[in-house]
């Protein structure tokens, strides 16, 4: 499922796995990514490998845990495709300002099909996958395990999807820079970066202010004039439940069973009579 990942380009890449693997395997591959099963993982380019611990089973003879190699390898783009894209990137402000910014824009992908082209993998052919252990099928859950570990990889640097295609940041930003657009934001961005001023102090300095002249201390701590020995009971306010009533009695995020407009004047209610103990 997509909910293994928590940001959404992490999320669509599993989506995208999912609609090209069967689900059966890859919900087997989840528990081996969430059982501390792989015990190396690693990145370069658009090649990932990684190291996962296979099961012991005496019914098919295997006595000693096994350790079995992966590597998914995505096909990268061309050169020139990559160059169209660039371009179409270029040309969007709402694209090209986030992607300078260091953040993916949520409709990223429709940028690469207007040009007939995929960012996540689309089909098959766009990434090729091995393990060595001898389940015939592929993905194995061995494989299925590496791709849960590859959105997580993607919670944290979204912009690996590109270099899983093989365009790395520096580059992406470097080309998107070369444009008019690029070059008007880079200005701007740059305009804005100034040079930290060092503190002499992360405190307001204390000062000494001399007493005013003819200034009595009594006068000075109690007042010129007595506060009344009683005092009027403030009015009555009343609070307005628009907000609390807007959702009605069972809002989304309202998981009881009763309701969540009697349980707020209730909790109202306790809260006024607190206060007049």
């Amino acid at each position: 499922m997509s909910q293994f990942s928590r940001s959404w380009w992490g999320q669509k890449f599993i989506t995208a796995i999912e609609n090209l693997t069967d689900s059966g395997r890859l919900s087997r591959g989840r528990s081996y990514a969430r059982g501390n099963k792989v015990k190396g993982f690693d990145i370069d380019g658009n090649l990932v490998t990684a190291q996962v611990r296979g099961s012991v089973n005496p019914y098919f003879g295997v006595y000693k845990e096994p350790l079995y190699h992966i590597t998914i390898e995505f096909q990268p783009l061309s050169a020139a495709k990559w160059s169209a894209a660039v371009a179409a990137m270029a040309s969007k402000a709402s694209v090209i300002s986030r992607l300078l910014l260091n953040e993916i824009p949520d409709d990223i992908e429709k940028t690469f099909q207007s040009l007939n082209l995929t960012l996540l993998p689309g089909s098959r052919k766009d990434f090729k996958t091995s393990c060595s252990c001898p389940d015939w099928s592929n993905p194995c859950k061995h494989i299925a395990g590496v791709y849960y570990l590859v959105a997580a990889e993607l919670d944290q640097d979204p912009f690996l999807l590109f270099e899983l295609r093989g365009l790395s940041r520096q580059d992406l930003i470097k080309e998107l820079s070369k444009s008019p657009l690029g070059q008007a934001l880079s200005a701007e961005l740059q305009s804005e970066q100034t040079a930290p001023q060092p503190a002499a102090a992360y405190y307001t300095p204390l000062k000494t202010l001399p007493a005013a002249d003819g200034t009595e201390l009594r006068e000075f701590w109690q007042g010129k004039k007595q506060l009344p020995q009683t005092m009027d009971a403030l009015p009555e306010n009343s609070v307005s439940g628009i907000l609390v009533k807007k959702q009605g009695d069972f809002p989304a995020f309202w998981h009881r069973d009763n309701s969540f407009i009697e349980a707020m004047e209730t909790l109202y209610e306790q809260v006024k009579t607190k206060g007049q103990l």
